[in-house]
Formats: C-alpha cells, sequence, structure tokens
C-alpha cells in the first residue's frame, strides 16, 4: 500500500491518476486501504481457521462413500504431505506442532483449498453445487466465506477439453475454499448436499486409491528435488 500527495501545480498529474484509477482499478481507494489495514489484524486468526477447517472437511471427504478421492497436500494419505510439509514456512511449523502427532490427526492444516471427485454420473457436481447451503457457488476464492466451484464449466471452461482431460480436470471435479463458519455445520452441509447428488447404485463400486496426476506429479517431482 501506499499513498501520494499531488501538489495543485501539478494536476495534470492527479488526472492522470484519476483515469487509471477509473479505467484500470489498479489503485485502491482509502477506504480499500482501510478495509485491507483492518483485515491484516486478523489475519493469523482466519488463517488458522481457515487450515482447520479444510483439514476437517478433507478427512471428511476421504471417509465419504460418495466421493473418489481427495487433493488436499494436508492429509496424511496425500502422495506428496512430506513435500507439503517441509515447504511451511516457520511459524506455521511452529503452528502445527502445537496441534499434536499429524499421524494421529489424519494431517496437518495445508490452507483452505479442498478438491474432490464426486461419485455418480457427469450431473452429480453439480447437482451436490446446487444443494449446498452454507457453501456458495462462485469463483471468488479466498474469502471468510466457505465457497465452491466446478472448475470443468467455470474456471477452467475456457481449456480445450483434450487438454482438460490431460490435467485431470473432468466434470466430476469439485474445488472447495472453506471458510471460517462453524465447522460441524459445514460438515453437515457437506454430507446433505452428497448424499443428494449422487445415486446409491454408484456407492457400491470400489473406491478408488488416490492416485496423484501425472502432470502434478512432474511438478512434485521438481520441487522435491530443489
Amino acid at each position: 500500500m501506499g499513498a501520494a500527495i499531488i501538489p495543485p501545480h501539478r494536476s495534470d498529474v492527479a488526472d492522470k491518476l484519476r483515469f487509471l484509477q477509473n479505467a484500470i482499478g489498479a489503485v485502491p481507494s482509502p477506504y480499500d486501504c482501510w478495509l485491507a489495514q483492518r483485515g491484516a489484524k486478523t489475519l493469523q486468526l482466519r488463517m488458522k481457521t481457515h487450515g482447520q477447517n479444510a483439514l476437517a472437511v478433507a478427512k471428511h471427504l476421504e471417509r465419504s462413500p460418495y466421493v473418489k478421492d481427495v487433493i488436499y497436500p494436508g492429509l496424511a494419505s496425500h502422495p506428496r504431505h512430506e513435500l507439503a510439509k517441509r515447504m511451511m514456512s516457520p511459524h506455521a511449523k511452529k503452528f502445527v506442532d502445537t496441534l499434536g502427532d499429524p499421524e494421529e490427526n489424519g494431517g496437518i492444516p495445508f490452507g483452505g483449498m479442498v478438491t474432490f471427485r464426486i461419485r455418480g454420473d457427469d450431473g452429480a457436481a453439480e447437482r451436490f453445487l446446487t444443494r449446498t447451503k452454507l457453501f456458495t457457488l462462485a469463483e471468488s476464492l479466498g474469502g471468510v466465506e466457505s465457497l465452491a466451484e466446478l472448475p470443468s464449466k467455470m474456471t477452467h471452461a475456457s481449456i480445450p477439453p483434450a487438454e482438460r482431460a490431460n490435467l485431470g480436470i473432468g466434470n466430476d471435479l469439485i474445488r472447495l475454499s472453506v471458510g471460517i463458519e462453524d465447522v460441524e455445520d459445514l460438515l453437515e452441509d457437506i454430507k446433505q448436499a452428497l448424499e443428494g447428488a449422487v445415486d446409491v447404485a454408484d456407492v457400491a463400486s470400489p473406491l478408488k486409491v488416490p492416485q496423484q496426476h501425472p502432470a502434478i506429479e512432474g511438478l512434485a517431482n521438481a520441487l522435491a528435488a530443489n
């Protein structure tokens, strides 16, 4: 954040800055700056809750018969869980150490983003998204509110289908931005939405062992080598 005081004799600069602010929105207003400053004061509290809620959601999804697999590096079962732990900053590691044994807890908080693949037909994911009550269907992820989206038809819709398939982005892939609401309310919302979205007949199929997508595997190997 920054501020500029333009003297009266440089009104041309002030006019240009006003034009740029209106045209591209790159210059925050004083009120936006104040909001950012106020929000920074509670950032550590919010991020802790984001991570703890996301871990609880990921563990819940991992146990659900309505879910194929879960992608959350904080899970102890994730193929790159050890890499995720090494990537954590010192103050994040210090916080995680206060939570007890990661293996007993099923993992560690690792941000608020959780991705999973739902069972059922091609419409199961859309049905899930229309049945959630706390998770709002939206692309603007990372806020304090819990949001959900369908990447194949929203954020990644412009990517050619063949390339999406190569990246593992199918119509069954759902991405959640877990907020800071009461965690039990979030788990109940996911449970009822899954039950309403997936046909019971699709639950009988064998559970898949979570696999790392080849494209992500290559990136992860490169990071691990550094």
